[in-house]
This record gives C-alpha cells, sequence and structure tokens, in this order.
C-alpha cells in the first residue's frame, strides 16, 4: 500500500506511522512472546501480527504444530496480566461454548471450524492480544498469540487550490491536501500525469507534505497532481486538473 502508479512521474512520502501505541513495543513479527506455557504446553515462540478496518472482519487461525485436529481450542482476550477466556470449540461441535464477554462478542464471533475464529464489524476497542490454546489428545497444549490492531478508514482527502499565479512563461500555484480527521496516522503520496520536463515542484515547507508548490511552462499546462492518502489497512484519492488552475490564474491576472 502507498506505492505510487507507474506511470506517475514524482512521488513523496510523509513520515508513516506503522503502528499504534499497542505495536510499538514490537520490533517485528518474529518478536519471542511474553507468555511462559507450562508443562506440556508447547508455545509458537512469536506473535502474529494482524491488521483489520473500523467495520470489517478478521479472522484467526491456528497454525498446526500437528498433523491431527485438536480435541479442543479456548480463545481468550487480553493481556497476560488481564487474560479473559472467551470461548472453547469442541471438535466436532455444532456451536462454542461461552466462557465470558458474550455480551460484546456473541454477535461478531463466528468460529468457521476448530482452528479459526472470525470477528466482523471490528471497532478500535478490539485491538489487542488475542490467545488460542489448541488441546491434543495424549495432554499436549499448543499455545498461540495474535496481536491485532484496528485502524480507522481513511477520509477521502481533498486538493485545494491555496495560491495561484501567472509569471512569464509560467503557471505557479500552491496545492493542499486535506482531510477531515487528524492526520497525524496517515500518509501522504503525491503524484503527477503529464507533466512536463520542464516543471518545478517542491514540497512547502520540505517538511510538510501536504503542500505543494509547482511552477509550470504555459505551454503545456496540460497535467494533473493525484494525492493519495493511507494507512496501514485503507487509502484515499483525490486528483486536480493543473490546466484549470491556470487557466483561472491566467483569467485573474
Amino acid at each position: 500500500m502507498g506505492h505510487c502508479p507507474e506511470d506517475l512521474h514524482l512521488c513523496w512520502a510523509s513520515r508513516f506511522l506503522g503502528f499504534t501505541n499497542l505495536l510499538l513495543s514490537i520490533h517485528s513479527t518474529g518478536v519471542k512472546s511474553s507468555v511462559t506455557p507450562g508443562p506440556g504446553v508447547q508455545d509458537s515462540g512469536a506473535h502474529v501480527l494482524m491488521q483489520g478496518i473500523q467495520g470489517g472482519s478478521v479472522l484467526f487461525h491456528v497454525t498446526k504444530k500437528r498433523e491431527a485436529e485438536p480435541e479442543e481450542v479456548s480463545w481468550g482476550f487480553g493481556s497476560e496480566l488481564n487474560y479473559r477466556v472467551l470461548l472453547r470449540v469442541h471438535r466436532g461441535a455444532d456451536t462454542p461454548t461461552w466462557i465470558s464477554l458474550q455480551d460484546k462478542y456473541q454477535h461478531r464471533v463466528h468460529v468457521p471450524n476448530v482452528t479459526s475464529l472470525r470477528i466482523e464489524n471490528l471497532t478500535r476497542e478490539d485491538s489487542g492480544h488475542y490467545r488460542a490454546r489448541a488441546s491434543f489428545t495424549g495432554g499436549i497444549e499448543f499455545n498461540q498469540v495474535f496481536l491485532l490492531a484496528v485502524y480507522d478508514p481513511v477520509p477521502l482527502p481533498q486538493i485545494l487550490v491555496k495560491s495561484a499565479s501567472i509569471t512569464p512563461g509560467w503557471c505557479n500555484a500552491t496545492l493542499g491536501c486535506t482531510a477531515s480527521q487528524d492526520t497525524e496516522d496517515l500518509k501522504v503520496t503525491w503524484g503527477s500525469m503529464g507533466l512536463p520536463r520542464g516543471q518545478r515542484i517542491t514540497l512547502d515547507p520540505p517538511s510538510n507534505p501536504w503542500t505543494l508548490t509547482l511552477s509550470l511552462p504555459l505551454s503545456q499546462p496540460s497535467a494533473s497532481l493525484t494525492c493519495v492518502v493511507s494507512n496501514q489497512v485503507d487509502q484515499k484519492t483525490a486528483t486536480l486538473d493543473l490546466g484549470e488552475v491556470c487557466v483561472s490564474a491566467r483569467d485573474q491576472s
């Protein structure tokens, strides 16, 4: 996500906050789990990082270390110090056995099979640790920890013309890409189509990728700029015809 189309000649990226505060302490998908398994319990050894969008769904799936299906899988939510079992799924049973938090999850949680759990209509409050404990015949158990981050959908951006002017041979404009919510967790990239080689384009100021200044040769004003706003799970795009900006600036000069 966030890559510029192949036919775009120009692309800048702003700082990209990789994860929410929930994920700041994690440096890679191979980070070791802090959960210490008990006797006879195998641990996956790593958190499985997962991302979701508010209103969407997420599917957790236990990575089996044994060929046989587990006899039972219990699913829980919360950190190691505040962990609660939500439900247990028994092999061959049609419905899960709920243990806690039924009011919060029952109408949004489905268990397609004994090793999978799906949550629908996600909210930001669903972010956190999910833990699966699979029990096999012979007393063997297997733990797996999932770390879910749920993000807001990206708002639809707009490109606004902050200023436009005509100088001999050039069309000059300052443009701003705007979004209807806090942009701290969003990434913005600018792309262009049809810009001539003689154009001059800079970020204004250089530390602010949301504002762009450009100068186009009046002989070739037929170009367009695209602003792509994205986060880890969603992106929206706005496009502006620079020819219209230059014509308007010429009319006002």
